[in-house]
């Protein structure tokens, strides 16, 4: 288990939205998407769309799911599984934690609750 990533204060993340932590950063091959749900909770994804080279940040959250901004493909913001046409290929989830106050994020560790 890595000691991860400290992304920003819980209220740095308005619900409904999300922020990018480069794929430098995170030492992943694609950038991490960290999203913070209407329902409150915290999620990360790997930023590209399965389907199509967009930014699943720039998509719309609702629930537990995230809407990508160009075609509607829709993903689970929990396990990563693409829900609906056209995304045929599931995106990879990432382990968020939050504490004192702060959003962490894991890369390439599963989600605790996936």
């Amino acid at each position: 288990m890595s000691e991860g990533i400290r992304v920003a204060d819980v209220d740095e993340i308005d619900e409904g939205e999300a922020l990018t932590v480069d794929a430098e950063t995170a030492g992943t091959s694609d950038d991490i998407a960290v999203f913070h749900s209407d329902n409150g909770n915290f999620y990360a994804l790997n930023d590209t769309c399965t389907h199509e080279d967009a930014s699943l940040a720039d998509g719309w959250i609702e629930g537990d799911e995230v809407e990508c901004p160009i075609h509607s493909a829709r993903f689970c913001l929990r396990t990563g599984e693409a829900l609906c046409l056209p995304a045929l290929i599931n995106t990879k989830a990432h382990r968020v934690d939050v504490r004192d106050g702060a959003v962490w994020l894991y890369p390439n560790e599963s989600p605790l609750s996936a």
